[in-house]
């Protein structure tokens, strides 16, 4: 995108922040498509500086994450940078982190999506040279598909793949939600690495399961819009989350046990998160009887839905 050497570009005083929202993908039916954004955010903040680089995490990662160029927050910044044809003599950067790491909301995307506006703000044309369709498609190449960094690059329930060509692009459409809908999230104790919880799945599926689950992903973005009543039905997934039990035995019977009482429970993303829809947010009760449903050694927040991507400002200084 850039003829520039390294460095020749200018960048801007003072520090950029993101603050970047978690992501549930999936829902149940929407494997690798549907993604939701959930008012539970990140914030990091970058400024170029005079030579080196140092990192600061406080919060989820802090004193896991490592604290050099191999940081994802930094790697993302890099591919920007790249693309753009600076390269900063020296960066600070500071992680304020609330999104569980392995835990199916969307931590690397939150990174990913971070990093790569950290680095578009710093570069004082970035916005000019890398528009948002273009920061789109750079996330989800770096993530490698798009059903967690499309809702928490531009919020709310979103859509998103990639067709199977060689080269195709990715794609990504937002959908309504409506305002009474809202979500709680039971987190265990411990993470699931979503690699280990994609080497459980199949290569093949039955097509009746298949047409099933496409039949519910439609039906849940018709229950999201304003039809709450389908939301059980909408939630019932064929494809992933059984196949998956055997790395979270306890998740699974945490869905079944909910959607068995009538609850729209499915597995948050690759686990081992359990997300339950609440149908009417101004009904307190019913949000406070699903708080009251989390296992011992589990936290549970009752999270809105985001219709808020990612925010940037700048320090005017």
């Amino acid at each position: 995108m850039s003829d520039l050497p390294d460095g020749a570009a200018e960048f801007v005083a003072g520090p950029v922040r993101v603050s970047v929202p978690a992501t549930s993908a999936n829902l149940g039916p929407g494997f690798d498509a549907l993604g939701l954004a959930l008012e539970f955010r990140d914030d990091v903040e970058a400024e170029v500086t005079p030579d080196g680089l140092e990192i600061l995490v406080e919060g989820e990662g802090a004193g896991d994450v490592p604290l050099d160029e191999t940081h994802l927050v930094v790697r993302a910044m890099h591919h920007v940078f790249d693309l753009l044809g600076a390269r900063p003599p020296g960066l600070r950067l500071r992680c304020h982190n609330v999104i569980p790491h392995a835990r199916g909301l969307g931590s690397s995307s939150a990174a990913i999506v971070g990093g790569v506006l950290l680095a578009r703000g710093l570069v004082a044309d970035g916005v000019e040279r890398l528009d948002d369709e273009a920061v789109f498609q750079l996330v989800a190449g770096i993530e490698g598909h798009p059903d967690n960094v499309a809702p928490a690059l531009f919020g709310g329930l979103t859509v998103s793949g990639r067709d199977p060509e060689p080269g195709a692009e990715f794609w990504s459409a937002t959908a309504p939600v409506a305002p009474g809908v809202g979500t709680v999230v039971f987190i265990p104790p411990t993470g699931l690495s979503t690699e280990l919880a994609r080497g459980l799945l199949p290569e093949q599926v039955p097509h009746a399961d298949a047409s099933a689950n496409g039949g519910r992903t439609a039906l849940l973005v018709a229950a999201l819009s304003g039809q709450p009543r389908w939301l059980v039905t909408a939630t019932r997934d064929y494809l992933h989350q059984d196949y998956r039990e055997p790395a979270m035995p306890h998740s699974l019977a945490l869905v079944r046990a909910l959607r068995a009482e009538g609850i729209a429970a499915v597995v948050s993303g690759a686990g081992p998160t359990v997300l339950a829809f609440v149908a009417d947010v101004s009904d307190p009760a019913a949000e406070a009887a699903l708080l009251a449903r989390c296992p011992d050694g589990w936290t549970a927040r009752a999270l809105p839905i985001s219709t808020r991507g990612a925010q940037v400002t700048r320090d005017p200084r």
